[in-house]
């Protein structure tokens, strides 16, 4: 939006209404009520397309006249979002004493006192006042109240879900203005739903900043264990160390998940008979479990990145940086498990294949017998349709004949049957493996 057009607009609507104030004629009071229907119209169509941040940056630039003019066209929906972009004492003038509340839940403040974190639940813009926070919670906020808070504390907080668009070389900076910038993926396995979300980490001063849009139990946690903990903290930097310590924790947990699924899955692809029902069971379960070992195994990694580059910098105390250290060591075993993991699923995966494949060999083995047993029958019925049989057997009644040829062919197809059964038995007995499995069909 062009500030000009704006202020050219409201120019026009304060000259049309001087002209009507000093005609006193009804037709000039009609032609001046339809100009000042279209100007409203031209002003609520540039700020329909216009964001928030931008026209609250244009109220602060008007005349309080004008403001209050332009104020006048922005409909109520859009209302909280503008304020959040304005100076406190412009949304007064403009708003009355409307207080601007937080979403519930959204922003939590945590201040360390006496050794232990306590929380504090902020629901507007009143409650940053006297507070001296080490971590700024901020969950699923707009961007005109993340805009709002970066202003009041010097800083710039991005959108979480725009982070994943960054390079991973590029989620680890440090600003210009001493601002440590962390973009990680956090694990949420939650009921079957297995993803990573995004966080953004910020350090500015002595307070951490973490933005997201989903809540995660690793922050549930935290907070819980932040509480909890007299004297384990000490400043932001504890914090952010305590809650990639959590993460591991957390992917520990889920791997610990994952052994059992494997467990339970393995004893199934194990026994003696696997139908093909349970087969595709089995398969659903191994690539859901392979899926959450990568993504574990993703995050490790991304967390791995975060706290090396904490080290590299030389942002942490000695303490801390052993601490860093030590997570350091966890992530390395639990890369450890994850590549067995996945040694596992592979062998999983091909035993399953492989019963698949014996299901489909038992199937072909058995229209193979059968059609073995019917070939010395398709001869004999053959022969018995020729005419030479008619001949034959033109003195015997027709019954007896046929009942008699029905009988042999009986007979010659049961002793082939008889003899492809002694012959799979001869092989099996020289291949016990072979015997197992054609005791368990």
């Amino acid at each position: 939006m062009s500030l000009h057009d704006i202020t050219d607009v409201l120019t026009r609507q304060k000259i049309v209404e001087s002209v009507s104030s000093a005609q006193t004629t009804r037709r000039q009071d009609l032609v001046g009520s339809v100009v000042q229907r279209q100007h409203s119209a031209e002003l609520q169509a540039i700020l329909a397309r216009t964001p928030a941040s931008e026209i609250g940056r244009t109220l602060d630039s008007l005349s309080a006249e004008d403001a209050k003019r332009l104020w006048a066209q922005i409909g109520p929906e859009r209302q909280d979002d503008i304020l959040w972009e304005t100076s406190d004492a412009l949304g007064e003038e403009l708003a009355g004493e409307r207080e601007l509340r937080f979403l519930e839940g959204q922003i939590s403040a945590f201040e360390l006192i006496d050794g232990r974190v306590q929380v504090i639940n902020i629901a507007s813009r009143k409650d940053f006042e006297n507070i001296r926070p080490i971590w700024i919670d901020v969950l699923g906020a707009s961007r005109s109240e993340r805009n709002w808070i970066a202003r009041r504390y010097g800083l710039d907080l991005p959108d979480p879900d725009e982070l994943t668009d960054l390079e991973v070389s590029a989620r680890f900076y440090v600003e210009e203005t001493d601002e440590v910038h962390l973009h990680s993926n956090f694990l949420l396995d939650r009921e079957g739903d297995i993803r990573s979300v995004p966080v953004a980490f910020i350090v500015h001063g002595e307070i951490l900043f973490s933005l997201r849009n989903e809540e995660l139990p690793v922050f549930r946690l935290q907070r819980l264990r932040a509480r909890n903990r007299p004297g384990a903290l000490s400043d932001c930097k504890d914090l952010l160390l305590e809650m990639y310590s959590t993460d591991v924790e957390y992917s520990a947990d889920s791997l610990e998940d994952t052994y059992s699924t494997l467990r339970r899955v393995g004893q199934e692809v194990l026994s003696e008979t696997v139908s093909d029902a349970n087969a595709a069971r089995i398969l659903s379960d191994i690539a859901a479990e392979e899926d959450l070992n990568g993504r574990i195994r993703g995050n490790m990694l991304d967390t791995q990145r975060a706290v090396s580059f904490l080290i590299r910098g030389k942002f942490l105390s000695e303490p801390q940086t052993e601490a860093a250290r030590e997570i350091m060591r966890d992530i390395e075993s639990l890369n450890s498990h994850t590549s067995f993991l996945f040694d596992k699923i592979n062998f999983l995966m091909d035993a399953i294949v492989g019963f698949i494949n014996i299901n489909q060999n038992k199937r072909v083995s058995q229209l193979t017998v059968a059609g073995v047993v019917f070939m010395p029958l398709n001869v004999i019925a053959g022969i018995g349709g020729m005419s030479e049989f008619s001949m034959m057997t033109r003195d015997i009644p027709w019954p007896v004949s046929y009942g008699s040829f029905i009988a042999v062919m009986g007979m010659v197809g049961w002793a082939t049957y008889v003899a492809l059964r002694a012959l799979e038995n001869r092989k099996a007995r020289g291949n016990p493996a072979t015997a197992r499995l054609r005791k368990s069909g």
